[in-house]
């Protein structure tokens, strides 16, 4: 037997010793060019090993390849905390991180395509206007003329130049396809004079600087009413450019009030404003369809511009599959390379299951697995061989029909000689692995240890949690609950719905199922009318920084502070690492970071308060013979029980945190950073702090995002306790046990896009088993044995 090539025997990734996040000096040896699923219950450790230290490690060592300067323009990634890391290859990340919400990112300018059609329609479109540029809705317009002053030789001479450089975008909305309006009558009291208080923006009161700077402009009479105005002086107070005015010897400037109002409130993202000013923008100002491009964001001379009679507006607004059909019917030898790798990409998103999107589909608006599935577009067609490729939860958001497709996709990239590393729930996904890692045996302090590693029968009779649940079936209830009332939707048509008339059952736990694009969340989110009693959980990403933890998030520090600074005859403020609780050293951080210019920074943990963030004399303080950092320490069950008797009782707190005990999150500590915690942890306490909310109706969005198969009964149970309590629950969900769970289920199909929009079944779950008729009837009555 010859002996091996030196070069072959190199067919292991080793990790050594990783203690990241909550691993616990974590071993492990993965294949390569085989698929590796990684299991275990939410918060075990799964990102922690595959995204923080092999995929870290892998970008980190890349990144050193290149010069100092080039490294200046790069994300900064510190060493992983691990002894080891051999055999490492180029990782290659497609992750769940939602897609930059730009007003201005599409579909289209995500992936390639857009590029692609605007070089497209700039050689081909008749008539002809110019370069690609021409067809962007993110380039405008601009032209100028002048002299430079060029040197020549001894002399310098002055030349004429014009430049001018034409582009696609709208001027009206500036490419955003909708402008904002403003409600004058949320502006103003037209009734009254500015003496009266006419001026109902926030911050405009009687006697304010603002109010005064307008009545001393001399623009107006400050006693006669707004209604009586000329259409000048109407102009003047609405519309009117900065300009210098005198008041009570001061130097001011006056300025229009909507120019103003833009500036101080609009220029400010939604999330960040206070809720009195949230409230007025939500009132005043309306986004409309910008009316001279139609929602295009394109210009007029974009537009007109046609190949066959298709301009690009038309091409970008087709599904992507009728798209492809047409580029595929465009016969033009001189374009050949270019048609075939526009046919490609949109080939691939036909193949990958989004061919019902449309390229001008804002990047904002897709959900999760929407957003890492055009991720991996690009990745489809590459030939590169021996590199790795980590995917987080491939599976999430898609209907049991199209994970087939997702599995056939990775076993795909395996085949091609790569490396291919999953951190995934779902059985119909875990069985296809050559290799599970199923790390352990609980969520946070409880897990961080690899509890088995081998091959997927091995997984199944092995004694982990992961084992045990592997094939859990949950079967179809017997008896279902009787609705109380019916919430009507009539003549729906959001999105792609075709005038879809439904009765919600209120009162018993409705599931809303059909395959990825079919018009699920456009029925719950579009057509349920938000407001009276609705509390609405999509799968928008929690915003936090390293300072944001459990108890800033939920509103839970309130009390506590406050029962804190009770106790002790001191402000809530110190209690606040924060505000003026905060280490003076690090400001309140835990850690000191040190910014070592193109090198990974390092972040020290601060010796003057030992990484509790608070200062000294503030831990003098105690509560129940706690102070506040070891309160945030605990957690959340140990907490709840601190909390609810005994001389530390705060009926406030301990309700906040039972809700986050029932969602599953016992084991999180109060104070840990909302950026350690894994992706299903985030969803449950968003989830938990929504249920706080008043409302009759909760519409959940996916809520099994991130879940583990131990961790779905829980939220049955969850789910279950809230219908049992009085409330209506409408779940938008994929999961076969959440079907089976439920009471009344509405299939949308049947299928995707233009071929999706219709109600195609309503009843019980165990009359969809019997059904059969449609994708997710097949599924289910497979799941469940029928």
């Amino acid at each position: 037997m010859t002996t091996p090539h030196a070069a072959d025997v190199h067919d292991l990734i080793r990790v050594q010793g990783a203690r990241e996040n909550n691993l616990k000096d974590v071993t492990v040896e993965i294949p390569k060019r085989r698929l590796t699923v990684f299991t275990g219950v939410s918060g075990s450790g799964k990102s922690s090993l595959v995204f923080s230290t092999i995929a870290a490690e892998s970008q980190r060592m890349i990144n050193e390849t290149y010069s100092a300067f080039v490294q200046g323009f790069m994300p900064t990634l510190a060493r992983p905390d691990v002894d080891a890391l051999d055999g490492i290859t180029t990782a290659i990340i497609v992750d769940q991180q939602r897609m930059g919400a730009d007003p201005r990112s599409t579909v289209g300018t995500a992936t390639d395509a857009n590029a692609l059609l605007r070089i497209l329609f700039s050689r081909l479109g008749m008539p002809h206007i110019g370069s690609p540029n021409a067809y962007s809705f993110n380039v405008a317009s601009v032209s100028g003329s002048g002299a430079i002053t060029v040197e020549k030789g001894a002399s310098t001479k002055a030349v004429r130049q014009t430049f001018t450089r034409t582009g696609g975008m709208c001027p009206r909305c500036e490419g955003r396809g909708a402008v904002s309006d403003f409600d004058l009558t949320q502006l103003f009291d037209d009734s009254k004079s500015l003496n009266e208080g006419a001026i109902s923006v926030p911050g405009y009161t009687g006697d304010g600087w603002m109010v005064r700077i307008i009545s001393g402009s001399g623009f107006f009479d400050p006693d006669m009413p707004i209604r009586d105005y000329s259409a000048k002086q109407m102009r003047d107070l609405l519309y009117h450019e900065p300009v210098k005015v005198k008041i009570d010897n001061v130097n001011l400037t006056y300025e229009g009030l909507i120019p103003r109002v833009q500036k101080s409130m609009l220029s400010k993202d939604r999330e960040a404003m206070q809720p009195h000013i949230r409230a007025f923008v939500d009132r005043a100002i309306t986004f409309t369809v910008c009316p001279e491009c139609d929602g295009t964001r394109l210009s007029e001379a974009a537009r007109s511009s046609r190949i066959d009679g298709v301009s690009i507006a038309d091409a970008c607004a087709m599904q992507i599959t009728d798209l492809a059909e047409w580029v595929r019917g465009l016969d033009e030898p001189s374009m050949a390379p270019l048609l075939a790798g526009l046919q490609h990409i949109l080939d691939s998103f036909a193949e990958i299951g989004l061919g019902y999107l449309s390229l001008e589909r804002p990047s904002g608006t897709l959900s999760g697995g929407e957003a890492q599935r055009v991720k991996m577009i690009r990745h489809l067609g590459s030939s590169l061989t021996d590199v790795t490729y980590v995917f987080d939860e491939p599976t999430s958001g898609l209907h049991p029909h199209d994970i087939q497709r997702m599995n056939t996709l990775l076993l795909q990239l395996r085949d091609k000689g790569n490396t291919v590393l999953v951190v995934e729930h779902k059985p119909e996904t875990i069985v296809i692995a050559d290799h599970v890692v199923d790390l352990g045996p609980g969520a946070g302090q409880a897990g961080g240890t690899v509890c088995f590693e081998g091959t997927v029968e091995g997984l199944r009779a092995s004694d982990t949690i992961t084992g045990r649940h592997f094939d859990d079936r949950a079967a179809v209830k017997d008896a279902v609950r009787t609705p109380t009332a019916a919430l009507e939707i009539r003549g729906a048509t959001a999105h792609n719905l075709r005038g879809v008339d439904v009765d919600i059952p209120l009162g018993v736990l409705t599931v809303i199922t059909g395959v990825a694009g079919s018009g699920k969340s456009s029925l719950v989110h579009g057509s349920i009318p938000a407001g009276a009693g609705v509390v609405s959980i999509d799968q928008s990403a929690i915003r936090g920084s390293r300072r944001s933890n459990p108890a800033t998030y939920t509103g839970l520090l309130e009390p506590i502070r406050k029962a804190f600074a009770k106790a002790n005859g001191v402000k809530p403020a110190l209690f606040s690492a924060n505000s003026e609780g905060a280490c003076p050293t690090c400001n309140g951080a835990g850690v000191i970071f040190t910014d070592l210019g193109m090198m990974a920074g390092v972040a020290t943990t601060c010796e003057e308060c030992e990484g509790k963030r608070f200062d000294a004399s503030v831990l003098e303080y105690h509560f129940g013979g706690r102070d506040i950092s070891e309160v945030l320490a605990m957690p959340v069950s140990e907490a709840e029980q601190f909390f609810g008797s005994g001389a530390a009782r705060i009926p406030a707190a301990h309700t906040i945190l039972k809700r986050l005990a029932d969602v599953g999150l016992g084991y999180v500590a109060l104070g840990q950073p909302l950026t350690t915690l894994s992706g299903g942890e985030r969803q449950r306490l968003k989830l938990a702090t929504h249920m706080g909310e008043k409302g009759d109706i909760y519409v959940l969005d996916e809520p099994t995002t991130g879940l583990h198969l131990a961790d779905v009964e829980q939220l049955l149970g969850l789910l279950d306790r809230l219908v049992d309590s009085g409330k209506s629950v409408i779940v938008v969900e994929h999961h076969q046990a959440v079907m089976a769970h439920a009471d009344w289920i509405i299939d949308l199909g049947p299928g995707a896009g233009h071929d999706g929009g219709l109600v195609v079944f309503e009843g019980t779950p165990a009359a969809l088993v019997a059904d059969r008729s449609t994708l997710t009837g097949q599924h289910l009555a497979a799941y469940v044995g029928a």
